[in-house]
């Protein structure tokens, strides 16, 4: 499946890459104005990162590694798939870098190189997107069995107890339920598919 995935995933726009620095890639693949190259190594979105110390590497030195045209290591590294998309590096970035932005580039690169498929934040993130897809909404019992039994299944005795204290609160269901109105939000979500697949 992930091989079909990366197979599928694969445009035109991946050919630019070729010999052209990575970073002006990346530059110009991210949205709006990145400002990347205005990057002056500060740390910050580091220390602002509430998943910065799960990552291999803080996004200062993934740009430093863009810098240097590491491009395996940079697409190897779990960073911009723990990036949780809270925008708190961003908005205390001094330079403005647009930091949440490029993580979304450089996924989408390691994607279409078939440099995520052993990353189990990727396999987390196809699973929470699954049930979106189907249900409208995440599935929290779910989507933490299914990565648990999959990723790390020696922590699972350690998280039944905060599982049913969430489940005897009313804080998270046994079941899935389906929003309203899906069938808009599937159209919305078969649209947005189509125009990646133009990039």
């Amino acid at each position: 499946m992930a091989v079909t995935t990366h197979e599928t995933r694969k445009g035109p726009w991946i050919d630019q890459l070729k010999g052209r620095a990575l970073i002006e890639w990346v530059e110009d693949r991210t949205p709006g104005d990145s400002r990347l190259e205005m990057c002056i190594q500060c740390g910050t979105c580091g220390g602002s990162c509430p998943s910065g110390q799960d990552m291999d590497h803080t996004p200062r030195q993934l740009f430093a590694m863009l810098r240097a045209e590491l491009e395996e290591e940079v697409l190897d590294s779990n960073t911009p798939w723990l990036c949780v998309s809270c925008y708190l590096c961003t908005v205390r970035c001094p330079q403005d870098v647009k930091i949440t932005d490029i993580m979304y580039t450089l996924k989408t690169l390691a994607v279409a190189k078939g440099k995520s498929h052993a990353n189990t934040a990727r396999d987390f993130s196809e699973t929470f997107t699954g049930y979106v897809e189907r249900y409208g909404r995440s599935f929290e019992f779910g989507l933490a069995t299914r990565h648990s039994l999959a990723h790390m299944p020696t922590s699972i005795p350690g998280v039944v107890e905060l599982g049913m204290g969430l489940l005897t609160k009313g804080r998270m269901d046994m079941t899935p339920h389906k929003i309203e109105k899906i069938d808009q939000l599937r159209k919305i979500m078969a649209r947005a598919k189509e125009l990646e697949a133009t990039l």
